[in-house]
């Protein structure tokens, strides 16, 4: 299940896409479009200026705007900042791979290739989710 972080980064981002190109806005703005509590957003939104995928101005005509094309910013990208690995177990991760201790050998092991299967496809669907994409839907 997607984390209440994640779900506020997302509709933050996709606030910010809707933005694209067109300046900054600041986080009560964002705040008070998305419903999303203006505290937890400024912690959100460090982590994303962490991530590089925004960047923010001080000042009165400040705030936040996005650094990367709303096509180049997938669910995927989010899901793995604020909720860790998209795969099920740590020994089918890409980017979070662990060997898991209760198995003898990953190549006989019969939930693996299965669950390898459940992650790509599950990733496919992440990535193709663009902040765009969210745009679209309304």
């Amino acid at each position: 299940m997607m984390s209440k972080r994640c779900k506020y980064a997302l509709k933050a981002m996709v606030r910010l896409a809707r933005n694209y190109n067109q300046g900054f806005l600041p986080t009560s703005v964002i705040a008070q479009d998305e419903n999303i509590p203006k505290k937890f957003l400024e912690q959100i939104l460090l982590e994303l200026k962490r991530a590089k995928l925004v960047n923010s101005k001080q000042g009165t005509a400040g705030g936040y705007y996005l650094l990367k094309s709303p096509d180049d910013v997938s669910l995927a990208d989010l899901y793995r900042i604020f909720d860790g690995p998209i795969a099920l177990t740590p020994c089918v991760s890409l980017n979070f791979y662990e060997p898991c201790t209760d198995c003898v050998d990953e190549e006989s092991c019969y939930l693996r290739n299965e669950l390898i299967n459940v992650r790509e496809k599950t990733r496919k669907s992440m990535m193709e989710a663009t902040l765009t994409a969210f745009m679209k839907k309304k």
